[in-house]
Parts: C-alpha cells; structure tokens; sequence
C-alpha cells in the first residue's frame, strides 16, 4: 500500500502529457514578450544612462540624462500637458460613458443603432479622425467657425491659439473614445440583476435612489477599470498630436510622449529620449498603483 500511494503522490508532482502540451503551447508567447518586451526595456534602461547618439556614440554618462531632464522646460512643460491632457478627458469621459451606458440600456433596435454610433469614432483610426477634426477647426473654412460666424459669434483660431488647443484636443479625444467607455459600463449595467430593481421599487425607491443606491455602488468596479485604462492611454497620447499641432503653439500641447519622439526621431538623442520614457514608465506605474491602493474592495465584478 505504501509503494502504491508512493507511485502516486509521483506522479502528482511529476509532469504529465497533458502539461508538457500546455508548456508547448504557450512557449511562444513567453518567447514573443522576452524578445519584444522584456529586452527592449532592458536596452532602453541602459541606454538611459548613456549618451547614445543613434549609431555614433554610446558611452556611460551615469545619471546625467535624468539631471538633465528636470532641467529641462520643454519636458517638465510636457509633463503638465499631459497630467491636464489625463484629468480633463478621463473624468468628463466617464460621466458622459456611464450616462450614454444608461441612455442606450434598452432590447429596442433603436437602442442597438444608437450603440454603433457611438462605437463607431472609437473604431475608426486615429490618424483618420485627426485629420477629421482638423478641417473642422480650421479657422477660416471649418465647420466649427462657419457654425459661429452664423449664429454671429466670433471665430476662433483652436489649434493656433495657445489657450484653446489643448482644450481643442481634449474634446476631439473625449468624442472619440466616449464609446469604448459606453460600452464597458453597458456591459456592467446589463450584468445587474434585474430583481435587486424590483425589490427597491417594492420598497418604494425612487428612480434617482436606486441609481444612487443600486447601480453605481454595482458598476464601482467597472468604473475602477475604466480609470486606470483611460488614465494609461492618456498619458500615451501621441499621434492626434504629432498630425494636429506638431507640440504648438509654443509648446502648449507637446506631451511626454511626443518629447520622446522628437528626441529620438528630430534630434537623434536616442539616450536621452530613453531616460524619458523611463519617467514616463514610472510616472504610469505610480499612478496605476495609487489607483490599485484606492481601488481595494473593488475587485469582485458582478
């Protein structure tokens, strides 16, 4: 009996077929993310504290990119761009998302039309919606300001006025993603249960009562999750501003990312640009970690 139970607690702990399949199967993914993740950043950490100048030059200068760095206005000017870029469209984003989630809450076709429309921007390319709303915020033959001119307002110059083109930009990437935030908050208001309704109907709560005290204590973790997605994307913002304003006017819209591109690809300061994206990565993983820290509690999804 001890020989068998032996034989058996052997081949719990050994492999078995069915494992070393698993372990096949899932080798190239780990092969994929240690070639293309784990060694790029690995290189860009060490290029980090070097002055490699694309090819030409890459000799050990220790932390002098990184003293550099916060010395330098352009890249603490992005740094506030983007912070403002994150909290005006993350917040407005998830308030129009979750009204536009409740709006659309409904088995009619009406519903199901509605819902594509607002999924559509989200789909469609960035480049294609850029370039989109800059003929709308063009000055003199835009929609925007021939709206104006004939409602007899004043025409605005948007991207090339320094106070509107970061609002500008905010408000094209709040309408483009308001649907990607519709449809995750969607999907949690249909998870609810219908029959915790009925019973605070039964109790008499009002429809504002129940919103309050039923769907959005429900919708808490989803929220959670569309916070620290939308914060993350924001701060990796990039291509509307490369294609809309370039970083202008005077800088008022340049971001971190975009300050990385221009390091890299305008100036060639691969070393340089590598200890901004290195800022870059620890200015995410902080944020997202005080986002885990506040989200505790809020695991269970419905």
């Amino acid at each position: 009996m001890k020989k068998a139970n032996s034989s058996k607690f052997i081949h719990k702990k050994g492999f078995r077929k069915d494992d070393i399949s698993a372990y096949i199967m899932i080798t190239p993914f780990f092969i994929f993310f240690i070639l293309f993740v784990l060694v790029p950043i690995a290189s860009n950490f060490y290029n980090s504290f070097t002055n490699y100048n694309l090819g030409k030059t890459r000799n050990f200068i220790g932390l002098q990119n990184y003293i550099k760095l916060f010395g330098d206005k352009d890249f603490i000017q992005s740094i506030w761009n983007t912070l403002i870029y994150a909290v005006f469209s993350v917040i407005p984003l998830m308030f129009l998302g979750f009204i536009s989630a409740i709006a659309v809450n409904g088995r009619a076709k009406i519903f199901y039309i509605t819902r594509a429309l607002f999924v559509f921007p989200y789909i469609t390319s960035m480049v294609a919606v850029s370039m989109i709303w800059l003929y709308l915020y063009e000055p003199t033959t835009g929609i925007f300001n021939k709206l104006f001119l004939a409602m007899e307002l004043e025409p605005l110059k948007w991207l090339f006025d320094e106070k509107l083109a970061l609002p500008s930009l905010i408000l094209m990437n709040i309408w483009k993603n308001m649907g990607y935030v519709m449809i995750i908050y969607l999907a949690g208001l249909q998870g609810i249960q219908q029959d915790i309704y009925e019973a605070g109907r039964v109790d008499g709560a009002s429809d504002f009562k129940m919103l309050y005290k039923i769907t959005i204590p429900m919708v808490s973790p989803i929220s959670f999750f569309i916070f620290v997605t939308t914060t993350i994307e924001s701060f990796k913002t990039f291509e509307q501003i490369r294609i809309m304003t370039g970083g202008g006017p005077v800088n008022s819209t340049t971001t971190i990312v975009h300050q990385i591109y221009m390091r890299a690809f305008s100036e060639y300061k691969m070393g340089y640009a590598s200890a901004m994206s290195i800022v870059l990565l620890v200015i995410i993983f902080v944020i997202t970690m005080i986002n885990i820290k506040f989200g505790k509690g809020k695991e269970q999804y419905i």
